[in-house]
């Protein structure tokens, strides 16, 4: 371990005595044993590890059965499809039966807390690193690449750190999946015939081929068989049981954890800039009591979304995701309120890392989200739609051979009031005049410096792009619970690769660029093979 651990804790305690069952195993496999038999022979002291399941729970197999049985799977990398077929594994490890993939999967992530999980991984892969190290005969022990990184010694010095293996790739991207898919929990029942990972599964699967349920469904199963993956409508009912205030408050939770994973990284800018942006996704049916269906015009409908995202020389992550509830004409509706969605999204987003800077495009040209953003104590720079009154200070700047001007202004509604100023620079899109709001104190030298960082927002338009054209699965549905969750998996995906992305990066001792060193479309592959192992 890399860290320094107080000798007296709890963790050091059980890491000294995953470390002894490690070296017990080894030695046994030394020997001559076969693994099944030195892992079943091996002592495993428990005083320091949790059963999470209580003592009236069902489970009918037994705690240290089940912890030598992972010990196992883990030295030998099978997949938990492959070791349900092994029954007679049973019996020597004190098992009645070799439970079935969805009971091995929610024992690891359920029943095994964080020390029992560590205690599992650092006893296998000691074992692991020694068969290979010392080099004696351990068919079913793993490849030690599977689980540390081989150092090429022959990379020349310019290149090292700068490319990627296939290994790197797949091991980052787990790490960043790995945080990614806890917090979202259907609440089904514990004996239920598919577990939650593998209708996540099925949903990247979709977004990844771009397709709806029932022909994602039936694709996927006839790739991976008709018993790993749900029907697809199981998968729609499933998906519906994601109430969505759960499902918002699930995707901050994880925003939360992809956070965690970088928080000490240097190339990892604090405070942020984020940009505020309303997507839509289309929507052809009928109207009738849809009420979180807009009208975009006299023909078009769609379904809108909200983000909040980080932009910049950073890690672009969409931190908070938020439903636009608009008046339409077909539903009774109040008149949407966009500094209220803009005050979820800044105060969600807060909680995760301090925010120096809002950008928002026209659409957020309002004196309510002025000051919504003034009282949340964020500065803000947003352009504005050219009325009479701007068009007037514009022919006084031509009048008098000026490229930049700036106006002082005040704001003053219900919810407060402040001193703000509205910026006249040249357009960056040819000629003419642009017109930016902000509560900062700018001056006409520098004003036109200081709007360029509005181009910044350029990057949430390639985020709805990479989120509707990767990771978004098509669904005709017109439940709104199916269309959230379509939404808001997606852009969890989108953050997913991001992170990975970051993350291989991170590594590199050079200048953080935007563009991705990882394709969605790689990320998703890997994301969509590492939820369930495959065979």
């Amino acid at each position: 371990m890399s860290e320094t651990l107080d000798p007296l804790s709890t963790r050091a305690c059980r890491m000294t005595h995953a470390y002894n069952t490690g070296i017990e195993i080894t030695e046994k496999l030394r020997a001559g044993d076969s693994l099944l038999s030195s892992v079943v022979d091996s002592t495993i002291q428990t005083e320091h590890l949790n059963d999470n399941y209580p003592e009236w729970h069902p489970a009918p197999h037994s705690f240290l059965g089940m912890v030598r049985l992972l010990i196992y799977r883990e030295a030998t990398g099978e997949s938990y499809r492959a070791l349900a077929r092994y029954q007679e594994l049973a019996e020597p490890l004190g098992l009645k039966h070799i439970p079935d993939e969805s009971v091995l999967s929610r024992t690891w992530r359920k029943r095994f807390d964080d020390g029992v999980r560590e205690f599992v991984q650092v006893a296998a892969n000691f074992v692991i690193k020694q068969s290979h190290d010392r080099e004696f005969s351990a068919p079913a022990v793993r490849p030690k690449a599977e689980i540390v990184d081989e150092v090429d010694l022959s990379t020349d010095d310019e290149t090292a750190g700068c490319e990627f293996s296939d290994k790197q790739i797949y091991r980052t991207t787990r790490l960043a999946r790995d945080h990614g898919f806890d917090e979202f929990d259907s609440d089904r029942a514990a004996n239920a015939t598919y577990e939650d990972t593998q209708f996540f599964e099925l949903q990247t699967f979709m977004g990844m081929v771009n397709c709806g349920t029932p022909q994602g469904a039936a694709r996927f199963q006839y790739r991976h068989g008709s018993d790993s993956s749900p029907h697809g409508d199981t998968h729609l009912r499933t998906i519906k049981q994601f109430a969505p205030g759960e499902l918002i408050n699930g995707f901050d939770a994880v925003a939360d954890q992809l956070l965690s994973v970088i928080e000490s990284e240097a190339s990892f800018r604090r405070p942020v800039t984020v940009a505020i942006d309303i997507t839509t996704v289309p929507y052809y049916g009928n109207v009738e009591g849809m009420v979180m269906v807009s009208g975009l015009n006299h023909e078009e409908r769609a379904f809108k979304f909200a983000t909040l995202s980080i932009v910049g020389l950073n890690i672009p992550l969409i931190l908070a995701v938020e439903p636009v509830r608009e008046s339409s004409a077909w539903d009774e509706n109040p008149p949407n309120q966009i500094h209220s969605v803009v005050r979820r999204l800044v105060r969600r987003a807060r909680q995760h890392v301090p925010i120096e800077t809002v950008l928002c495009d026209r659409e957020f040209d309002s004196m309510r989200v002025f000051q919504t953003l003034s009282n949340l104590g964020v500065n803000y720079l947003i352009p504005k739609r050219i009325t009479s009154t701007e068009k007037d200070v514009i022919e006084t700047m031509e009048s008098d051979g000026e490229d930049v001007a700036v106006e002082s202004a005040s704001v003053h509604v219900e919810s407060g009031e402040h001193s703000m100023q509205f910026l006249y620079v040249p357009s960056t899109k040819g000629e003419g005049t642009t017109v930016f709001a902000t509560n900062l104190r700018v001056g006409p030298e520098e004003a036109e410096s200081f709007c360029r960082r509005y181009s910044r927002r350029w990057q949430i338009e390639n985020e709805y792009k990479s989120i509707k054209n990767d990771f978004l699965a098509k669904t005709s549905s017109k439940d709104y619970r199916v269309r959230l969750f379509y939404f808001v998996f997606a852009v969890l995906l989108y953050n997913i690769w991001r992170l990975t992305d970051f993350l291989l990066k991170a590594g590199v001792d050079s200048e953080m660029e935007y563009a991705p060193v990882l394709t969605a479309g790689e990320c998703v592959e890997i994301v969509v093979s590492a939820l369930i192992p495959p065979d």
